[in-house]
């Protein structure tokens, strides 16, 4: 295992898809540095007149642009030239925060939601047009990406609206959107849709409130089944299944299940060749080991010379589970977090009635393969997204301050990675960011830590595995923008077109005082 050495971060600092570059927002620049030897790649400049605060700050897909949005503008620049750069001003009514920003189903489209669900509008970059399809069903900022659905391959948009008390659901293709289908489903209150990661199913839900209801439509938009919640329910199940219903809802990536979560101590796995229920994964009260069940317990030990030491025994007796631990005395159940691993073979959940254990299911086999427990409640779970069978755990509290762990089944138990003792002062403040570091170029798993000051990386290899990401590697190869995205006059967009000087690229290296920096961008607002 080793780190990174760190560097200077902010609140916005994001490593891009393919986990070749890190781009930092400082002020009313975009800093992008190369994962491979920390040189700066680019410096984007969003111009005097972004003030921030940043709402939205995301990369494409593609790992070529980057979105910065504040309450005035939407920039999109080239990330690794000055090939391409973009602004959509006022895209929402003055005064009002939008509940969503973000890539599309390109790089060249935006998508964004107005607050309180007025609108949802496309914003095309090729083109430099927009549509606006109005009353998106959203509830909240951080449901609102609930509402649509981008399919695979083909990039239909699926839009869930309501208007007049019900709910319709609409088609719209791909680059145009013009509206191909609309229907309205047989719902109350529909929660959320989504496709399937093949696009052959299109999954609509309706709320808790209403019972367990999942219709299940084809690409063109029929019904073709629905699904009304687990058949035989256990005696202490019986009332959730006439009352509460899907609360997490989730395909594995190869599409061959959908898991559902609800307010019970089940989990219902559907098979997606019929539809059907075909497993049911059940969470224990007490946890009995055996040798098919891995049960670690976290130990915490107090070090007089450096932080407290975390390890974790393998369990030999019978344990149950920490209840969760509440001011009031309403009862917390349900599943709060549900994620398969990249190969679908295994599906990790978190239960609100004991939310300090992790507990990873094999789904072919249908059993408990491993129980993590904590001694802090779990804040965060992450699968690798490439390689399988590998999970990152983040947990909340003082003890685990810059503190991470990353799980797999050949393991002796999670492996800590404390990134506190790599950051300026040993610890980590303000608001922390932990994610999966997608070096497609790896076979080792790395990680990427912000604390809004600084980030460090984490390579999980050995010495004799090769060099880590940022070690020996050559510079990475930019890519030109261009090719998609000409430059064009000024548009109703505002489409700015690219500038031909080369932008002057600071010194941003750690071993800088990095004042200059400061004074300049850090605290303007």
């Amino acid at each position: 295992m080793r780190f990174s050495p760190a560097l200077k971060s902010s609140p916005h600092s994001l490593p891009s898809p393919d986990g070749n570059y890190v781009a930092t927002v400082f002020g009313s620049v975009i800093n992008v540095r190369a994962v491979a030897g920390f040189g700066i790649i680019n410096v984007a400049k969003l111009g005097q007149d972004f003030a921030g605060p940043v709402l939205s700050f995301q990369w494409s897909p593609s790992s070529r642009l980057l979105l910065v949005a504040d309450r005035e503008r939407i920039r999109v620049v080239s990330a690794l030239d000055d090939s391409f750069s973009a602004t959509i001003r006022n895209f929402v009514t003055a005064g009002t925060k939008p509940a969503y920003i973000g890539f599309g189903a390109s790089d060249v489209e935006i998508c964004v939601i107005s607050s309180f669900g007025l609108k949802f509008s496309v914003f095309d970059l090729t083109t430099s047009k927009a549509i606006e399809i109005g009353s998106p069903k959203v509830f909240s900022s951080s449901t609102a990406s609930k509402c649509f659905s981008i399919r695979p391959d083909t990039r239909h948009l699926a839009l869930l609206t309501r208007s007049s008390g019900k709910d319709m659901v609409s088609i719209h293709s791909y680059p145009s959107r013009e509206l191909q289908r609309s229907w309205a489903p047989d719902t109350i209150d529909a929660q959320a849709l989504a496709w399937s990661p093949d696009g052959r199913w299109l999954v609509l839900w309706d709320s808790p409130a209403h019972g367990h209801k999942i219709f299940f439509y084809t690409s063109d938009g029929h019904v073709f089944k629905s699904w009304s919640g687990p058949a035989n329910p256990l005696p202490e199940d019986r009332d959730y299944a006439m009352g509460a219903g899907a609360r997490s809802v989730e395909f594995s990536v190869d599409a061959r299940y959908l898991a559902v979560g609800d307010f019970s101590r089940s989990v219902c796995v559907l098979s997606m060749a019929s539809v059907t229920e075909t497993m049911r994964l059940r969470h224990p009260k007490t946890l009995m080991p055996k040798d098919t069940l891995q049960i670690w317990q976290e130990q915490i030990t107090a070090s007089h010379t450096g932080p407290a030491i975390h390890t974790f025994l393998r369990t030999a007796h019978a344990i149950s589970p920490a209840p969760a631990l509440r001011d009031n005395s309403e009862p917390v159940s349900g599943c709060a977090s549900l994620l398969f691993d990249p190969s679908s073979a295994l599906v990790a959940t978190r239960q609100d009635d004991s939310p300090s254990t992790v507990w990873i299911w094999d789904v072919q086999a249908a059993e408990l393969r491993a129980v993590l427990l904590f001694n802090g409640n779990v804040a965060g779970l992450s699968w690798h997204p490439r390689i399988a069978e590998t999970l990152l755990v983040r947990c909340e509290g003082d003890q685990y301050n810059g503190l991470i762990f990353v799980w797999d089944p050949l393991s002796e138990g999670p492996r800590s990675l404390d990134f506190a003792r790599h950051l300026p002062g040993a610890k980590a403040g303000g608001k922390l960011r932990v994610q999966w570091l997608g070096a497609e170029t790896s076979t080792r798993p790395s990680v990427f830590f912000s604390d809004a000051q600084n980030y460090v990386l984490a390579w999980l290899g050995e010495t004799d595995q090769g060099p880590p990401p940022w070690g020996d590697y050559g510079p990475s190869r930019r890519h030109s923008f261009s090719e998609e995205c000409k430059e064009r006059d000024e548009s109703p967009l505002d489409l700015v077109p690219a500038s031909r000087t080369k932008p002057e690229v600071p010194d941003l290296d750690e071993d800088d005082d990095y004042s200059e920096m400061e004074d300049t961008f850090v605290f303007k607002r």
